[in-house]
């Protein structure tokens, strides 16, 4: 084989391998575009389209009428009175003289009211206490240490006497001259002599004092 005809042959090859080429680019093309319109109308017919009805909008509160500004109804005017002239007359001008200045006078109240006088005390002449002594005193009375002694004598005592009569003290104003003889007085009087007590100038019981008549211890056969 001549080189003429390898150099042919091989422009023939690479123009066969550019004609192949260039089929499969135009079947490769094809394709592409033919799936593509497929898929695109096959999406066109999946997707279906519907009106969506919008629910109406609620219908709007009508606006507040607006305040009319109440305008005052415009002032009536009135015909000014006529005008009458009179005739002034000048009136005298008497000097008075300025009045004394005021001064207040008190009032006088009257006086409170006397208060009630007190009821009138009853004065009652003051009495002593009072009682008799004579018969409190018995032989059984006569001490055993003067018996044996043979003591006698008169004995005499002044008494305190208490509201309720009862003595509350005892003295010897005259001796008997015997110590048991005295002793025995007071304590007689003490145990047995009830006096109605004295009185104060209300009448009320009140303490006092008392002097006995004179006692005579003696011893009887």
């Amino acid at each position: 084989m001549s080189y003429a005809e390898r150099k042919q042959m091989s422009s023939n090859r690479t123009a066969a391998i550019v004609v192949v080429a260039v089929i499969h680019l135009a079947l490769g093309y094809a394709l592409v575009t033919g799936l593509a319109y497929n898929v695109i109308k096959q999406a066109a017919e999946d997707l279906k389209t519907f009106d969506v009805e919008e629910e109406p909008p609620p219908p709007e509160e009508p606006p507040p009428p607006e305040e009319q500004p109440q305008t005052p109804p415009p002032p009536q005017v009135a015909a000014p009175p006529p005008l009458v002239r009179t005739p002034m007359m000048e009136s005298p001008i008497v000097a008075t003289p300025n009045p004394p200045p005021f001064v207040p006078t008190p009032i006088a109240r009257p006086a409170p009211p006397a208060p009630p006088a007190p009821p009138p005390v009853r004065r009652v002449e003051p009495k002593s206490a009072t009682g008799d002594v004579r018969n409190l005193f018995s032989a059984d009375d006569y001490p055993d240490a003067a018996l044996d002694a043979g003591a006698e004598g008169t004995s005499q005592a002044r008494l305190d006497i208490g509201s309720d009569g009862r003595v509350t003290n005892c003295s010897i104003t005259r001796s008997a001259g015997n110590r048991a003889l005295d002793q025995a007085t007071c304590s007689v009087l003490r145990r047995r002599a009830r006096f109605t007590p004295a009185r104060d100038t209300a009448g009320n019981a009140t303490s006092g004092s008392y002097t006995t008549p004179p006692i005579r211890w003696q011893v009887t056969e």
